[in-house]
């Protein structure tokens, strides 16, 4: 297919593609930058390999640089800088990289990031270096590898996904035959771009002609700014980052353009998507991962509030089935071209998640219900069986998050000699909180042995880039 960028700016020249606070680029401005950035990261010869490392913040100049390594044909190997230093040379050792692109913003860190292994070249350097002419690519193999992404490392040590043209394409064909797509379509990114949830919207960007509105970290107060101000249609959130607008929506609402939330990065409890249709927000619910290239599960407008609590039906072209099915709730299953090729040196790795029949074994469960609408359970490694009976984390979680003061909450299980797990609580909420009123509320709400046994109160609870729960890292505490 042709090269995307080079589609657009022959197809919407003269289109905004991206805004960072004040500045913008239209669809050529942002080809010339791009290109002149490639051609300064090949004087300073770090395009002699097949895959560059980038520890990206949401700046102009990363996403510039991601696109940039692109257009000549290499791998963006896109790194979470949260990430521990062992972690990350991991990382580096795995992908085989030699040189290591890290943003302006992370400069701080650099001293401790001095003797990792690779060549390290802080973006400023790169942009200060002579472009040399270069010619990208033209056409972009549907099977070449448009980005690697390391998966979000819920239950340990994370897998290399390659993420094909083809993978990104589908993705965006799918989320656009559900969402729609309008010519003023602005998407506000604040989630980050090292992460599928980010990197699909600009991927997104080049594929529909679309604006992109990078916010370099969310911060709720300026982004309801900017819903309420600027003529943004969508914005992808995470769970966390909705329950902390939702308190700050003005009264009139935002501004009139804006269409949805995009939900992804987990589930959520009822109560925060019923508070939303009382304030007529809508939200998408959706399901996805770092394999799929984002969202394959999603809800549409017309169901949205029908359905609160479902993920949706399968987005067009995905299939999924339950597997192993107990009570009506089985591990989710799919096919779909959007789905990885495989995990970087890793084969074998991938290779077990494929079914005999070629169906990929997600690791989630849920149910489909009478009407074809997926209801996500959780992880098949967090449910855990007490006393003969299955616990699912999630579901404990979203009884209490209608508990007064409870802020968040994640449930796992812990040994125990007579039933062989029991349910633990990590919470936090304001102030302190009654343990006898809480197992009085989980009696009422859950069955006797759904309710945790003990409720530990945390600052935090650790989590991926895109919120998700780190449960192994929770067992590990216990």
């Amino acid at each position: 297919m042709q090269n995307w960028l080079t589609k657009q700016v022959s197809l919407n020249p003269e289109r905004i593609a991206l805004t960072v606070a004040e500045q913008s680029w239209t669809f050529k401005e942002l080809q010339t930058a791009v290109i002149k950035i490639a051609g300064q990261l090949t004087t300073l010869a770090v395009t002699t390999n097949q895959r560059i490392a980038i520890l990206a913040k949401n700046t102009a100049a990363s996403y510039l640089t991601i696109m940039a390594v692109q257009q000549l044909g290499i791998q963006p190997v896109l790194l979470n800088f949260r990430l521990a230093k062992d972690e990350l040379q991991r990382q580096l050792q795995d992908s085989h990289v030699e040189a290591l692109l890290i943003d302006d913003e992370l400069a701080v860190k650099l001293s401790e990031w001095a003797d990792l292994p690779v060549k390290i070249y802080l973006l400023s350097e790169v942009r200060s270096t002579l472009s040399t002419p270069v010619k990208v690519i033209t056409d972009f193999s549907e099977s070449a590898v448009a980005s690697i992404m390391y998966t979000s490392g819920t239950t340990g040590n994370p897998h290399g996904v390659l993420q094909t043209f083809k993978n990104h394409f589908y993705s965006a064909m799918g989320s656009a035959l559900n969402l729609g797509l309008a010519e003023d379509d602005r998407w506000l990114c604040a989630v980050p771009l090292f992460h599928i949830s980010g990197l699909s919207i600009m991927m997104r960007s080049l594929i529909y002609g679309m604006g992109v509105d990078l916010v370099g970290h969310f911060d709720d107060i300026a982004v309801t700014k900017r819903l309420t101000m600027e003529p943004i249609t969508i914005m992808s959130v995470v769970p966390t980052m909705l329950k902390r607008l939702l308190p700050l929506v003005p009264m009139t609402g935002y501004n009139k353009k804006f269409r949805c939330f995009l939900l992804g990065g987990g589930p959520i409890d009822p109560t925060t998507l019923a508070q939303c249709e009382q304030q007529n927000i809508a939200v998408i619910q959706s399901y996805g991962m770092t394999e799929t290239s984002s969202q394959i599960v999603a809800l549409n407008f017309a169901d949205a509030r029908l359905k609160i609590g479902s993920v949706g039906k399968p987005l067009f072209p995905v299939q999924i089935r339950l597997a192993n099915s107990e009570q009506g709730v089985g591990e989710i299953e799919l096919q779909a071209p959007n789905l990885t090729v495989g995990y970087l040196n890793q084969a074998s790795e991938f290779a077990r998640k494929i079914t005999p029949d070629g169906w990929y074994q997600t690791g989630d469960l849920g149910f489909i219900d009478e009407d074809g609408f997926l209801f996500i359970k959780g992880r098949r490694d967090d449910m855990f069986i007490s006393g003969g009976e299955n616990i699912f984390p999630d579901e404990v979680e979203h009884a209490y998050s209608q508990y007064p003061g409870m802020y968040e909450i994640a449930v796992v299980g812990k040994s125990d000699n007579d039933w062989g797990m029991i349910p633990v609580a990590f919470i936090i909420s304001e102030g302190e909180l009654n343990i006898k009123d809480l197992y009085e509320f989980g009696r009422q709400h859950l069955a006797h042995y759904k309710v945790p046994v003990e409720f530990i109160k945390v600052d935090a609870l650790p989590k991926t880039a895109s919120g998700k729960v780190q449960r192994h890292k929770l067992r590990e505490l216990l």
